[in-house]
């Protein structure tokens, strides 16, 4: 995780936030326009996220539901207020694109499968979004009337018009069956010396369609090491039992207007 020393964070913070800021050293560690992400390096360490207001509500119940089940960090404080800012305790370890993991893509790929099959085999009652899908599916709707489009992200179609048709012909496939991480990435894994220490960024997770994860899981892989040699093996390692390939030739097309 990349993280470059300031003097000091840029923003008037809420007074009950300062006493975790003063004294320590401050490090930028965002990675999005969309929100900026503080490493605080004081006591065992602390990352602040802030972005406009009501825009992390629901990573902040996420967050807390995921470390309820010892899957995520702890949040010490949500505040909303002229913006949003939640503060969270450090996930002990380095992400899964840490040069130590990436030295070693077969047990990085099969640590990743075997992480996300447990995750979604994790029991998902009072999940704070009990129908992932619905909302995904409401994305694709909005972004596809407003011309929001990358097909970067599923190649194989050459319009708009063809990945948007697919979606909406088969989105009754599309279930809520288990919990979702909702942008299953390497840098949103966290491992102590290969144990799992957490998942981070858990903002777009509940319960939905595993397909989702899957095809963020080989998707990552394949961006982060250059090559998509690694998407066979992940699905094996996953498990082919649960695996439905046209379901994620459907993601892959909604993901064009994510």
């Amino acid at each position: 995780m990349k993280r470059t020393q300031i003097e000091r964070i840029p923003l008037t913070l809420p007074r009950e936030l300062e006493r975790f800021t003063h004294g320590a050293k401050i490090y930028d560690s965002s990675s999005s326009p969309q929100a900026r992400v503080y490493f605080i390096d004081k006591d065992g360490g602390y990352y602040l996220k802030t972005a406009e207001k009501g825009a992390l509500r629901n990573e902040a119940e996420l967050t807390r539901y995921f470390h309820e089940k010892g899957l995520s960090a702890n949040v010490l404080a949500y505040i909303s207020a002229e913006r949003d800012f939640m503060l969270t305790e450090r996930v002990r370890g380095e992400d899964l694109t840490f040069a130590k993991y990436l030295a070693e893509p077969k047990k990085l790929c099969d640590i990743s499968a075997a992480l996300l099959r447990e995750l979604h085999e994790t029991e998902f009652s009072a999940c704070p979004v009990p129908n992932h899908t619905a909302k995904y599916l409401a994305t694709v709707e909005r972004n596809y009337r407003t011309g929001i489009c990358d097909l970067s992200f599923a190649p194989e179609f050459t319009t708009a018009e063809e990945a948007y048709s697919l979606v909406r012909e088969n989105a009754h496939m599309l279930k809520n069956e288990v919990l979702l991480h909702g942008d299953y990435c390497l840098p949103n894994v966290m491992l102590d010396d290969w144990r799992f220490s957490g998942f981070i960024d858990v903002g777009n997770g509940g319960v939905g369609d595993r397909h989702v994860d899957l095809f963020w899981g080989a998707w990552t892989l394949n961006f982060n090491l250059k090559t998509d040699e690694y998407r066979v093996r992940f699905f094996d390692a996953y498990g082919r039992d649960k695996i439905d390939e046209e379901k994620i030739r459907i993601i892959a097309a909604a993901e064009v207007f994510g």
